[in-house]
């Protein structure tokens, strides 16, 4: 694949140049994007041919005029480029949009077999002074039983594969916005500031625009930055639970303005990384949660060992509300618990929330564990303040 990418990238190279120097048309670069497409090659691999062909183009052109027509026709030509790419990204969220309706079928066709059932619960009185009638009865609705068990079990596996996929591709496009992209961006900026240094010192101008736009390219590289952590923190990976918590409720508290105090028992970071992506998902949530609707002063989040199994407890002092309610009749805002719950049970856990007037809330998910040492003392204990 390697060989690949750097064939086509000389290619991609050379039918830029002709393009720039015009001994070609956009159909060279239709031509090129239908290749890559046949390839296997992705929009950020073609990105990042354009940002390094650009740059060899780039430098030894003079600012000016002659520089901004030389990007903008750049552009035009790897906007060509990608359009197969682009098609087929369109096919794919056709697909996607497919797959929602089939969910709603099956959301509709559980309903029926609710209602399916109810019915037979009826029919099952109504024949009680039937004993054989009755036992068949009880045969069939045994066999519903057994079906809709394991259509549960089959919707919690599908869950748990797409809760697990997303994770996956978070963490992929989060590496891809750190490592390339913030990357490409930064070396843009150095470029800039050898640009700066080159012009003379009358042309003030100039130098102000390219200082300009340097604090653009410095304010992309922040927000890209920042919407990788937001996907999924590298620190999670690379260094684990406890300093992705530490950095995410140190940046939450400076934000929000409230004291957050973190306990976390050090040998929680043996536990598998699917796990600790668990804890971590639903502490953020939760905080998240407390941050936006609660008005709370304090928020306490303590994960302790009992056992054999690992619990995060999340408790704040603000407002109180309906569980239930929120839980299982406002469509509009139960996504955040559900999802909560949904990423703890597909591990076998338990996730509950109790919140009292005047006691504020308390979000709680507890996790089996195995193989982990350490009798459960919070031997690290990190404060955010």
């Amino acid at each position: 694949m390697k060989n690949k990418m750097t064939e086509f990238a000389g290619r991609y190279h050379a039918g830029l140049g002709a393009y720039l120097r015009r001994h070609s048309n956009l159909d060279s670069a239709r031509v090129l994007g239908e290749q890559a497409l046949a390839a296997g090659l992705e929009m950020l691999d073609l990105a990042r041919m354009h940002e390094v062909s650009l740059s060899s183009v780039t430098r030894s052109t003079k600012p000016g005029a002659g520089l901004r027509r030389v990007i903008r026709n750049a552009s035009l030509f790897f906007a060509e480029v990608i359009t197969p790419i682009e098609r087929t990204h369109r096919g794919a969220r056709d697909a996607a949009a497919k797959l929602g309706q089939l969910n709603q079928v099956l959301k509709r066709r559980t309903e029926e077999l609710a209602a399916s059932n109810q019915e037979l619960k009826k029919e099952i009185e109504r024949r009680a002074i039937i004993e054989e009638e009755l036992r068949k009865s009880e045969q069939h609705h045994n066999q519903l039983l057994e079906d809709s068990a394991r259509l549960q079990e089959q919707l919690r596996y599908l869950s748990h594969q797409i809760l697990s996929a997303q994770e996956e591709e978070r963490k992929k496009i989060s590496r891809e916005l750190h490592d390339q992209i913030a990357a490409a961006l930064t070396g843009i900026n150095l470029e800039l500031n050898d640009l700066k240094g080159e012009v003379s010192g009358n042309n003030r101008a100039l130098k102000r625009k390219i200082a300009s736009t340097q604090l653009l390219v410095q304010n992309s590289v922040e927000i890209i930055h920042r919407f990788a952590r937001e996907l999924r923190p590298t620190t999670l990976d690379d260094l684990g639970l406890i300093p992705a918590l530490h950095s995410f409720t140190k940046t939450l508290s400076k934000q929000i303005g409230i004291r957050i105090a973190l306990t976390i028992f050090a040998a929680v970071e043996e536990i598998d990384i699917t796990k600790r992506t668990i804890l971590y998902r639903v502490a953020q949530e939760a905080l998240t949660n407390v941050a936006k609707h609660a008005g709370a002063t304090k928020i306490d989040v303590n994960i302790i060992k009992q056992g054999d199994m690992v619990s995060l407890i999340v408790k704040d002092n603000g407002k109180s509300f309906n569980v239930e309610r929120l839980l299982y009749n406002d469509k509009n805002r139960r996504l955040g618990l559900l999802g909560m719950r949904e990423r703890v049970e597909m591990v076998g856990g338990h996730f509950t929330v109790d919140s009292e007037p005047g006691k504020g809330t308390s979000v709680r998910a507890s996790i089996p564990i195995l193989n982990v040492k350490g009798n459960g003392s919070p031997v690290r204990a990190i404060r955010a303040a």
